[in-house]
């Protein structure tokens, strides 16, 4: 099955690379930072078509199209272009996302780099890899030396969970703070061990799943703000390298 995910994700993403820079037919859902494209929708339409040739009674949960539901041990998470507003403006940041539950447990996932060719994959219990080199999370275990990673949710005018407040605290107890605009990508680069951590509220299943299962496989831990298991379907990540993990939930719970 990984294989197939990332031939499709090569297929889709060539869709993408065809859109990128040109001319695009923008609809606005939640708000003006929340928009979708034609390209988003080719994208997804692109993946969606493979899963029912390939695997026609496998649940779906896409970004756009919302959910598919045939009563399936096997459910498809899909971000046909993670990173929308990268895209849209010109900046080559951005991805698509593919992660597979099975009975509520994430079994695989792909993130792919459209515009670097980068593919990243994990499947439960074999490891994470980057173009087929197998990755593991930094070792780094002072947050003071520490590069992070965030991502702002669309709603953030009206400050979130003290978001705004969090990333300020994050700014003046680590070494740095990066925002790619890709959740996606940002969870692969804790993974690669180029971030010690990454945090964010307000996500959706399609921005976590590929993603959360690569930190797990590459070393690293998943969490919620209140260091307890979460899932998919949770409003808050916090992905790291393990050693900074509780240093960040305290930063994160100073009130």
């Amino acid at each position: 099955m990984i294989e197939k995910i990332m031939q499709i994700s090569r297929e889709a993403a060539e869709i993408i690379k065809a859109g990128f820079g040109k001319s695009l037919n923008l609809e606005y859902k939640t708000s003006i930072l929340d928009f979708v494209t034609d390209i988003d929708k080719a994208s997804e339409q692109k993946i969606i078509n493979f899963i029912k040739k390939e695997y026609p009674k496998h649940n779906i949960l896409a970004e756009e199209s919302g959910a598919e539901n045939f009563d399936s041990e096997y459910t498809w998470i899909i971000d046909p272009l993670d990173g929308t507003m990268n895209f849209a403006h010109g900046l080559p940041i951005f991805s698509v996302s593919i992660g597979v539950l099975k009975e509520n447990e994430l079994v695989a996932g792909v993130i792919y780099d459209v515009m670097s060719d980068i593919m990243f994959s994990a499947e439960k219990g074999s490891g994470a890899f980057q173009n087929g080199n197998r990755i593991n999370v930094s070792q780094n275990a002072d947050l003071d030396k520490s590069l992070l990673v965030t991502g702002f949710p669309y709603n953030i005018r009206e400050n979130p969970d003290n978001a705004i407040e969090k990333f300020n605290r994050f700014l003046l107890n680590s070494r740095g703070i990066r925002r790619l605009g890709s959740a996606a990508l940002d969870l692969c680069y804790v993974a690669n061990g180029t971030f010690d951590g990454f945090w964010e509220v307000n996500l959706h299943p399609w921005d976590m799943a590929a993603g959360m299962l690569l930190v797990k496989e590459a070393g690293g831990k998943n969490s919620d703000f209140q260091n307890n298991a979460n899932s998919i379907f949770s409003k808050q990540l916090l992905s790291t390298n393990g050693k900074v993990h509780n240093k960040m939930i305290e930063i994160l719970n100073i009130d």
